[in-house]
């Protein structure tokens, strides 16, 4: 492979099959949406990179882990990649197959070729020799491979693995028990009193996707949510939320935005939704904690086709039991409970990135860590967050490979010079 040199001991790798590889650049560890960007920005600025995959395809999240009527929350505009935008024939919500065929042309247009089934078992910074060396192992458990760089970016994200509460009696729950990310129609549940378990947006639309498909949904609202409507008279939440920010304190914009959705969608409290003391915006912006964009789910809730309930207590046979001591009878769960980071797992490092697998620095600070250590889509700011960071990441990158190319053909210049005026 271009700019990469091979280093194999012999015995070694004829006993157990394993290989170190030396990279001419930086390892990104990750091929979603966050590695890709990574790898496009750093060809365009001329840095040689390689990509590490667990998975046997690109942005495996979405491919193998969403739900067949997902969409993109927010317009195209502000979910695009850096240095190539969404076709114009897109819609401004693009589907998840729509997203997929973009990200897919995104690596093909700049050449990314992850190494895939490549699942990284342990990254560690080798003080001695400056280097970080990764170890990978591949899907069939056979080939090990250390991969030696001088640039490590973690680029795994936010959600590489599930989150699965514990719950008393759960165990034991004589119906269907599945997380969010193996759901992917309601099809399979028609007819069946289902108990969606987690109020974000994933929580929200599979309810809908329930009552779409002649199931009876019971939502667990535990904490408090904000609801906001997708758009304001034609025009994206967001982006008005992102125009007004130009002018306006955010103290300002949050109370505006809670105007506007009160006039939208009435008082959403009234259905057990009860909003949080702190602003969206001041939320996601502290906490991280991503307000709902409604897109129907408000309507059924309201008509009663989907009852909001409170916390669980317990499970019992094919009942649960909840907090207020109401029982209901429950054919199958869907745990939309979110996801987290699995960097702890495998980086040995311990100054950067904090035991929850996020960095340790408040964005915007958090792309950059010490050693040629760097993460890219961790900001919970989605796909713009991620963006940002490659941008940074790569033009950091850049600036040192440029310049000691630059001073590598000085010397080999010098060099040349002595030679023909020696002879």
């Amino acid at each position: 492979m271009e700019n990469l040199f091979r280093l194999v001991d012999n015995t070694e790798d004829f006993f157990s099959s394993r290989r170190c590889i030396w990279v001419n650049g930086p390892v990104i560890v990750g091929a979603g949406p966050s590695g890709l960007a990574t790898a496009a920005c750093l060809r365009e600025q001329g840095v040689p990179f390689v990509v590490l995959e667990r998975q046997d395809c690109i942005a495996s999240l979405w491919q193998k882990r969403t739900y067949d009527r997902l969409k993109l929350h927010l317009p195209k505009q502000f979910c695009q990649l850096p240095k190539l935008p969404f076709p114009q024939d897109f819609p401004e919500y693009p589907s998840k197959k729509q997203f997929i065929e973009y990200l897919e042309s995104y690596a093909n247009h700049f050449d990314i070729n992850p190494h895939f089934n490549q699942s990284v078992q342990s990254a560690r910074y080798d003080q001695t020799s400056g280097f970080w060396r990764v170890k990978t192992l591949s899907s069939a458990g056979r080939n090990e491979v250390e991969y030696i760089c001088r640039w490590l970016v973690v680029a795994t994200g936010e959600n590489a693995e599930c989150v699965v509460p514990e719950i008393d009696g759960l165990s034991g729950f004589q119906g269907e028990v599945i997380h969010a990310c193996d759901y992917k129609s309601g099809e399979r549940f028609r007819g069946k009193n289902v108990l969606v378990v987690g109020c974000g947006n994933s929580g929200m639309e599979l309810a809908l996707d329930l009552v779409n498909h002649q199931a009876s949904p019971s939502m667990v609202v535990r904490s408090s949510v904000h609801v906001l409507p997708r758009e304001v008279l034609g025009k994206s939440t967001f982006e008005l939320a992102v125009t007004m920010l130009r002018w306006l304190p955010l103290w300002l914009v949050d109370k505006l935005m809670l105007l506007l959705a009160w006039l939208v969608l009435g008082n959403v409290e009234k259905y057990g939704l009860k909003r949080p003391s702190m602003g969206p915006l001041e939320m996601k912006n502290t906490k991280g904690k991503t307000p709902v964009l409604d897109i129907g789910t408000l309507d059924k809730i309201r008509s009663g086709e989907i009852k909001v309930v409170p916390g669980i207590e317990r499970f019992n046979g094919g009942q649960v039991e909840l907090v207020d001591g109401q029982k209901l009878d429950v054919d199958a769960v869907v745990l939309a409970t979110g996801y987290r980071s699995n960097v702890p797992s495998w980086l040995q490092e311990g100054e950067f990135f904090s035991k929850n697998g996020y960095p340790k620095m408040p964005f915007p600070h958090g792309w950059k860590g010490n050693g040629g250590l760097y993460a890219v889509g961790f900001t919970k700011r989605g796909l713009s967050g991620a963006s940002s960071d490659a941008v940074k990441i790569s033009q950091d990158i850049g600036k040192v490979w440029k310049e000691e190319t630059k001073q590598k053909k000085q010397r080999t210049t010098a060099c040349h010079r002595r030679c023909i005026s020696q002879f």
